[in-house]
């Protein structure tokens, strides 16, 4: 392949510090003033919805229990089923935000199935649309993202407003 392809967000995830504080506690605790620096939608007693910083597809969404826990069987039934409503929810959002004709959901539990962030679980969302894959992330490991994540956030934002919990201010 003589031309070169681009996705230098990449660098950013490859070569960031993987230790440190947990990423979604840190989202947990946010003041609803720091939502949108840090992608998330909204904050529900039990669970969150924020942004996947590094997306498969524009509006890759994460649905996140608040307390730290790896495993399902960690959470107590209450806040498994708050989460899974969140996940029921947001799944609605993101189709009647983004028109997608589809949806991938799912869970990667421990790190040997795939999870980024192993030690706190989440779900993802992942709207689709028909023909939005291409060559690209196959011959060049580049995703194509047809708008930023601001954009994003600013149109999927006051779709979760209804919901009861902690919302963006401003």
């Amino acid at each position: 392949m003589s031309d070169v392809l681009w996705a230098p967000w990449r660098m950013e995830y490859l070569l960031g510090s993987k230790g440190g504080p947990c990423v979604f506690c840190d989202m947990a605790a946010a003041p609803p003033e720091a939502y949108r620096s840090k992608l998330v939608l909204m904050v529900a007693a039990h669970a969150l919805v924020c942004l996947n910083k590094y997306p498969f597809a524009a509006g890759h969404l994460l649905i996140v229990p608040r307390r730290h826990a790896a495993d399902l069987a960690e959470l107590e039934d209450g806040e498994y089923d708050a989460t899974m409503r969140l996940v029921r929810a947001t799944v609605a959002r993101v189709q009647r935000g983004t028109g997608a004709q589809g949806v991938n959901l799912g869970m990667n539990l421990g790190a040997a199935a795939g999870a980024g962030i192993a030690e706190h679980l989440h779900a993802h969302v992942v709207p689709r649309w028909p023909g939005d894959t291409n060559f690209m992330p196959v011959v060049a490991d580049v995703r194509v993202m047809p708008e930023y994540l601001d954009a994003t956030w600013k149109t999927l934002a006051p779709l979760f407003a209804d919901l009861p919990g902690a919302h963006p201010v401003g």
